[in-house]
């Protein structure tokens, strides 16, 4: 069965991902970007039984490619930037196929900072995308196959998607607290996933630290520096290829943002972050 790593895009899921491609799939905890292969991404075309003609289709093939795809006896760790809202009244998963999720959220106006770069977009353009009900990821689309298609829906409602979702555990951490609180954080997911798969509790510490040290971010900026990385995409306005690893924690929307998209998101959000103690002011 499954276990999500969700999130909405540009949230934190690589970080969390390539920490537990570390922990559980390497022999040391020493993280590799091929250990993070492991760790696949759903919807995609690798894993649709069926060309899809459209976005609905896709959506209704969405349980049946679980299920065909991903044995129920393995630890099958899953990324996803899907909402978990249903889609043309088609169900993104049930508890018959999942075991659970971890679901990273993060501060929102860090995360159109991250847009803008990642999917070479302006703030105007990336706030419409993220209030928007009918979105989806601009990524890995495919005109005449829609097997990729996954729904994002806002922010707002793809945090509270998984938020209020009742028919499987999901445990939320804050993309900020894998900085102030990153052993704590960690373990949590670690002992959460343990718990769901039945397996000894007790952390391998050694391998623990060294999936930390291994797995931070200038590491893993200087990984795909020197390696590459296949999560990267280009410019479609320029062509070149944009690094997925920019700033990580240096992120601050405090002094990235313009101050009319500040005031913008602060307005829009004004409840999601009071409730997520994300608000100053």
């Amino acid at each position: 069965m499954i276990i999500w790593i969700a999130s909405y895009p540009k949230s934190g899921n690589t970080y969390v991902r390539s920490f537990l491609a570390s922990y559980y799939f390497s022999k040391n905890g020493k993280f590799n970007f091929e250990h993070l292969l492991k760790i696949h991404q759903f919807p995609n075309m690798k894993f649709s039984k069926t060309k899809t003609v459209s976005q609905e289709e896709a959506s209704k093939n969405w349980i049946f490619n679980q299920n065909f795809f991903f044995n129920k006896k393995n630890l099958n760790l899953v990324k996803t930037h899907n909402c978990l809202s249903p889609f043309k009244g088609n169900e993104f998963t049930t508890k018959n196929e999942t075991l659970g999720a971890i679901y990273i959220v993060r501060d929102p106006r860090n995360i159109i900072t991250s847009l803008t770069h990642h999917y070479s977009l302006n703030y105007n353009e990336a706030f419409k995308h993220m209030i928007n009900s009918e979105s989806s990821l601009l990524e890995k689309s495919h005109e005449l196959d829609h097997s990729n298609f996954t729904y994002l829906g806002s922010w707002s409602n793809h945090y509270k998607s998984w938020k209020n979702f009742s028919n499987f555990k999901v445990l939320f951490i804050r993309y900020e607290d894998l900085q102030t609180a990153k052993e704590n954080t960690f373990e949590k997911i670690i002992l959460f996933i343990n718990q769901l798969t039945n397996r000894d509790l007790k952390i391998d510490e050694s391998k623990f630290l060294n999936s930390i040290k291994s797995t931070n971010f200038s590491n893993l900026k200087n990984k795909e520096f020197n390696e590459g990385f296949e999560e990267s995409v280009y410019s479609n306005k320029t062509g070149k290829k944009i690094n997925f690893f920019n700033l990580g924690f240096n992120n601050r929307w405090q002094k990235l943002l313009p101050t009319d998209i500040k005031d913008l998101l602060n307005k829009h959000y004004i409840n999601e972050l009071k409730e997520l103690d994300y608000f100053n002011g």
